[in-house]
């Protein structure tokens, strides 16, 4: 029986690391975790119980008390046979992907004792190897360890189109320049954090998928999975 490894995806907003993640796990029998989505999660918790201040800032004595009663968990959709998001056991995959979670995700990402309540579950639930997590600190912090370490990138421009088009496909009214901004400024956040901040781990294979089609990525990280698989 093959031994079963960790692998950790990182990179940019809206880079396409999710679906490249969920596919592998699905096709290779593993669990998939998205870090992101746990971010988000507590980002939308924040955001109903009125704990952004009119300046946008947080108020983060009100986040730090809540966290302990702030349980994020995954449950699997059986239509799709993926992962949702839930908070205390609410299915809130929908309300997290909005625009109103994504122009507020950072700066809740960048709170040291919300990385440090994530990273603990994250954790946790790779013990076992046999897991795909994709995020911005996976290969560098929640596991250095992993056995296959991926870091993927795409233009600014490129990502802000593909999340209009998602976006857009579930029917909501979105404007690009908006998308283009938040992406950008996300990007200036996630990078410039002084917990935790995006980078490539130096052991990571860069994967620049601006012009890559899905079906080139999934191939890719496939080939990669089987020759790090092939290692152990």
């Amino acid at each position: 029986m093959k031994k079963k490894i960790i692998v950790a995806i990182d990179g940019h907003s809206s880079c396409g690391k999710s679906t490249m993640a969920k596919d592998l796990a699905r096709e290779v029998g593993y669990i998939y975790v998205d870090t992101g989505a746990m971010y988000r999660t507590v980002t939308l918790y924040a955001l109903r119980h009125g704990m952004f201040q009119s300046d946008g800032t947080v108020n983060e004595e009100a986040l730090r008390e809540a966290m302990p009663t702030v349980q994020v968990s995954f449950g699997l959709d059986p239509a799709t046979q993926l992962p949702h998001a839930c908070l205390n056991g609410e299915n809130v995959e929908n309300d997290i992907r909005g625009m109103e979670v994504s122009s507020h995700v950072s700066p809740i990402a960048a709170l040291p004792f919300v990385r440090e309540a994530m990273t603990r579950q994250q954790q946790l639930m790779g013990q076992a190897k046999g897991i795909v997590m994709d995020g911005r600190d996976i290969g560098t912090v929640v596991f250095p360890q992993a056995e296959l370490k991926v870091f993927v990138t795409a233009s600014a421009e490129v990502r802000a189109q593909r999340r209009y088009d998602e976006l857009t496909a579930k029917g909501k009214t979105v404007n690009y320049e908006e998308i283009l901004q938040n992406v950008t400024e996300r990007d200036y956040i996630d990078s410039h954090r002084s917990v935790a901040p995006l980078r490539q781990a130096p052991d990571a294979l860069l994967l620049d998928n601006s012009h890559l089609t899905i079906a080139e990525q999934k191939a890719w990280l496939r080939q990669r999975f089987d020759e790090a698989v092939a290692r152990q």
